[in-house]
């Protein structure tokens, strides 16, 4: 074991916010007697993008808040003070390491490009003695642990997933260890209200099927309820194409994006609940939709900026339009489709819609509007509360052909809601809804 140092690191969290089974925040303690912590509202996650959307919303602002004040109170519990900015993390970080004479820094490993500038910028504004350390810790299967280079990723979802059940191996979830307090600490910091990031405060839509809240300790609750209380995951493969309801999927995509919960958890405690209870196709599908989300992450790491253009990774030349009247019918809940309009309704008032409905409207985005996918990418980053960089635009490519998808399919949406919608309840329930 690495002796302790006696310097105070500093854990930067990102989209890590949780304090089990985090690598990151593990690592600093086991290297270092002492640990403060820090996060950042920065202000560019708050700006418009290139196609006039904000990057974040009020609905995914309003959980991110909720998930810091949790992580606030799970580090204390822990020894750990966690700063909280509302300033760049170039500008904060640096008064950090100044006042604390912070040595080490560690935070989790992002590779796309927004976060690879930030990371840039905080990097040139240090010392150059400062260390900083970072480490993968988003996924299911590990880097190191996967046996395919990034290089040689499959380009068909089934090779990866056959080949990552075949000769990779799932880390053990890190257990829990404490710093020593540092004593007369002070920290001044105040969480940001929503009123502070620019938005008015608002209550949950009465008829979301997300209206949980934000933090480690929701997630951890709401697993025991899916899992344990209720037994609902073995009903998962049958019930997660719902529309209605809060139990018709497990609805980690909010936790794990923000890194509230670990893929790793949540793979274990299936495990756990397979030997504690029974084992179907209901709880492996779960580990299959993770082992999905594992995917979209390496596609990004393999194919770089090549998910943000509008070729996609295939460089596939299509006749996209960008008429701005056309995506506000799309976002507004007015196009031809009765379907697809009760589901852009959802998302407008609650930031949450199902897979099921996900796949819809971003195919009939793509394909029958014939509207340049990389709008619909960046008003579902702006929306959702589960928007995560990579299964956004992993998703959005595949359904407009330019991804993964080796059948370049396109959903017809009047079959899919006599399917998934024949009674019409999920329709009735977001079509009465007036839009201001």
């Amino acid at each position: 074991m690495q002796k302790k140092q006696n310097d105070i690191a500093l854990v930067w969290f990102r989209n890590d916010l949780r304090v089990q089974d985090n690598t990151i925040l593990n690592n600093a303690i086991r290297n270092h007697k002492s640990v403060i912590a820090c996060y950042c509202f920065d202000p560019k996650h708050f700006e418009l993008s290139r196609f006039g959307f904000r990057k974040t919303e009020k609905f995914r602002t309003k959980f991110l808040i909720e998930t810091i004040e949790d992580l606030k109170t799970n580090l204390k519990a822990l020894n750990i003070e966690l700063f909280v900015s509302i300033e760049s993390p170039t500008s904060y970080i640096k008064q950090l390491v100044d006042s604390f004479n912070i040595t080490s820094i560690y935070l989790q490993k992002e590779w796309t490009s927004e976060e690879i500038e930030t990371l840039k910028t905080v990097r040139a504004s240090l010392p150059i003695e400062i260390v900083i350390t970072d480490y993968f810790d988003q996924f299911l299967y590990h880097p190191d642990d996967l046996n395919i280079s990034f290089s040689e990723i499959p380009h068909v979802f089934t090779n990866f997933r056959k080949k990552a059940e075949k000769y990779s191996q799932i880390k053990s979830v890190i257990e829990n260890h404490s710093p020593e307090k540092i004593d007369n600490i002070i920290n001044p910091t105040q969480i940001p209200t929503l009123e502070e990031l620019g938005f008015e405060n608002f209550a949950s839509h009465p008829n979301s099927a997300f209206p949980f809240k934000g933090g480690e300790s929701h997630a951890i609750n709401r697993l025991f309820h899916y899992f344990f209380h209720t037994k609902k995951l073995g009903f998962y493969k049958k019930t997660r194409n719902g529309l209605v309801g809060t139990d018709f999927s497990s609805k980690f995509s909010p936790w794990l994006a923000n890194g509230s919960i670990s893929a790793r958890t949540i793979y274990w405690k299936v495990k756990q609940f397979e030997k504690e209870h029974f084992k179907n196709d209901s709880t492996y599908w779960l580990i299959f939709e993770l082992i999905w989300r594992d995917y979209f992450k390496y596609i990004s790491v393999k194919h770089q900026n090549n998910i943000f253009k509008v070729g996609g990774i295939l460089k596939k030349v299509y006749d996209w339009k960008s008429d701005e009247h056309q995506v506000l019918k799309w976002i507004d809940g007015k196009t031809r489709s009765p379907f697809v309009n009760a589901n852009m309704i959802e998302l407008k008032k609650t930031g949450w819609m199902s897979n099921r409905g996900r796949q819809n409207v971003a195919s009939f985005f793509a394909k029958d509007m014939l509207l340049d996918w990389r709008i619909g990418a960046a008003y579902f980053e702006a929306m959702l509360i589960d928007y995560d960089v990579h299964s956004n635009y992993g998703n959005w490519m595949y359904v407009a052909g330019v991804g993964n998808d080796p059948r370049d399919r396109t959903f017809n949406v009047d079959l899919q809601a006599e399917r998934y919608d024949a009674n019409g309840k999920f329709q009735k329930l977001w079509l009465q809804e007036t839009l201001f």
